[in-house]
């Protein structure tokens, strides 16, 4: 097994491994647990092989809104057919966040990926947060912000494109609001790393709308930067699992014209603080 990393903060390619085999397991756990990302290349692999992998993390955590493989209800479907336009999760986010206890990880499979394009871009928020300055980093370890699944997942998306194609449903299931710190400490690597994003994150508790809007606005600039960022590249076969309580991550839906499908699995994770 070869194990090489991305970039100089965040993600690696591992070569030679099976998430079949018991015997490479805690390498690759090793490496997740180092990195944040791990793109575990060229997985000749069945949906029961892909979630036999994905427990030996932890108990499975079903999307509420995703559209199960058929079959398969631990399996949430990633599609983008060629005549659609939109993509799933092209906005910076973390799974799950608007949970009480947010997902480990996610567990991608590629079934079928376009000749070029549809890859996936990560930001460390560790690194993120060590780039802060000491007052900013004291101030932010001081307060809370709120997260939620309405607005993303909610009534207001049931004309989307995501809705109307079967992709996302279940909008009203999207009653999801969390308090988490804006600042945790990793339960894994124990750093310690933002924990808010511009997908699920509504606002900080105990600030004003405006200064709210104006602190967050201030941290998506700063996490966007490409210091703290790694890109993964697609092929067919690969699995990418990272973690949701290290990175943030977005698709780049630059294929239109292609089909783009994929299977994931999302890990239960742990209370944070």
């Amino acid at each position: 097994m070869q194990i090489t990393p991305l970039t100089g903060g965040l993600g690696a390619e591992i070569l030679g491994a099976d998430i079949r085999r018991a015997e490479d397991f805690d390498a690759i756990h090793a490496a997740f647990a180092e990195y944040g990302v791990v793109v575990i290349r060229a997985q000749d692999v069945t949906p029961d092989d892909h979630l036999a992998f994905a427990r030996r993390f932890g108990p499975i955590n079903v999307n509420r809104f995703f559209r199960p493989v058929d079959g398969y209800p631990e399996i949430a479907t990633v599609l983008k057919e060629k005549d659609q336009k939109q993509a799933i999760g092209e906005g910076w986010h973390t799974d799950h966040s608007y949970d009480q206890i947010p997902a480990m990880g996610s567990i991608l499979h590629a079934i079928e990926v376009p000749p070029y394009g549809g890859d996936t871009l990560f930001v460390s928020m560790a690194a993120a947060y060590a780039a802060l300055s000491q007052p900013m980093r004291q101030f932010l370890d001081t307060l809370t912000a709120v997260h939620s699944s309405r607005h993303a997942f909610g009534a207001a998306t049931i004309d989307s494109e995501a809705a109307k194609s079967g992709r996302f449903a279940n909008a009203e299931a999207a009653t999801q609001d969390a308090r988490h710190p804006i600042v945790i400490t990793h339960p894994l690597s124990r750093h310690r790393g933002l924990f808010v994003n511009p997908v699920f994150t509504t606002h900080v508790e105990g600030l004003t709308p405006s200064e709210s809007t104006a602190l967050l606005t201030m941290l998506w600039d700063h996490c966007r930067q490409p210091e703290f960022q790694c890109r993964v590249r697609w092929q067919a076969g690969d699995i990418t699992m990272w973690d949701n309580r290290a990175t943030w991550h977005k698709a780049i839906n630059d294929y239109h014209g292609f089909r783009r499908l994929m299977h994931r699995v999302t890990v239960e994770g742990v209370p944070l603080q």
